[in-house]
């Protein structure tokens, strides 16, 4: 079964394209262009503004999985539901603006990024919409349905951290800083702090500040590599090459706990080297 689709009018597909543009700005250390998308992101998407109220919704369908089958049906109602109570004219004259604000601070090009689950986020919106007949719907849902209730792919899929409320979100800032303040690496430290606060907000500054830090690995990398000393052990080198390509595919990687832990061990890895 396939549909049409706009996608310029999918509010999650959106905010996907932004930040794809925001990572190779950050990457290419483009500052204006960076400035600029953080501005746009943070207009259309601040707590409270009907889009981002609207791309909860899209995650919560797009991000749940390992639901059981009723579950996973209450889950649907109950997105629908809430979607059908926000102002879709509202919604349509804010996409319009951010759409207009994309075409001109970063340009149409933006429109043609690779998205991952772009598919699931077209169906997720055909769900959310009028045009459809009840067969097609009821097609969808199935299809959506499966996705829920399926484990997260591969033997070794990561899990991901569970939501956390302000009453717990306080606790672990508390034994965090009790546990390693002294210990870590103040970049350790930095990085894990950042990741922790990033629950408690939509998690937009600490991707900016991820990149920039990996930004910074890649160069520290690249200067050891370069370096006297290990220029002469050729396991080193391969080591370092290694790590190095390992870092590059961090910056189109979900963000989540396995990850940053594997970023914190190569940041002691430098700091080791540089001693």
């Amino acid at each position: 079964m396939k549909l049409k689709h706009n996608k310029k009018r999918n509010t999650a597909f959106l905010y996907e394209t932004l930040i794809k543009e925001l990572t190779k700005a950050v990457v290419s250390k483009d500052i204006k262009r960076k400035e600029v998308l953080v501005s746009i992101i943070k207009e259309h998407f601040s707590k409270g503004t009907v889009l981002n109220v609207e791309l909860d919704l899209y995650k919560t369908l797009k991000d749940t999985n390992q639901l059981d089958v009723y579950t996973a049906e209450r889950l649907i109602t109950e997105v629908k539901k809430q979607y059908s109570d926000l102002d879709k004219e509202d919604i349509f004259e804010k996409q319009s603006v951010l759409i207009e604000s994309i075409n001109k601070a970063i340009g149409k090009k933006a429109f043609s990024n690779f998205v991952p689950n772009y598919k699931t986020l077209a169906s997720i919106s055909q769900i959310f919409s009028d045009m459809l007949t009840a067969k097609e719907k009821v097609l969808l849902e199935r299809k959506l349905i499966g996705r829920l209730v399926s484990k997260p792919k591969g033997p070794n899929a990561e899990k991901e951290m569970e939501h956390i409320d302000n009453l717990v979100f306080k606790k672990v800032i508390e034994n965090f800083n009790k546990k390693y303040t002294g210990q870590l690496l103040n970049e350790q430290q930095e990085l894990l702090n950042k990741y922790i606060l990033s629950f408690n907000n939509s998690g937009l500054e600490f991707k900016v500040y991820l990149n920039e830090e990996l930004i910074r690995i890649k160069e520290n990398l690249t200067n050891l590599r370069e370096g006297g000393e290990i220029k002469q052990d050729k396991d080193m080198l391969k080591k370092l090459t290694e790590i190095e390509d390992v870092v590059g595919r961090f910056q189109t990687k979900k963000i989540n706990t396995n990850m940053i832990e594997k970023v914190m061990s190569i940041q002691n890895l430098i700091a080791e080297c540089n001693d």
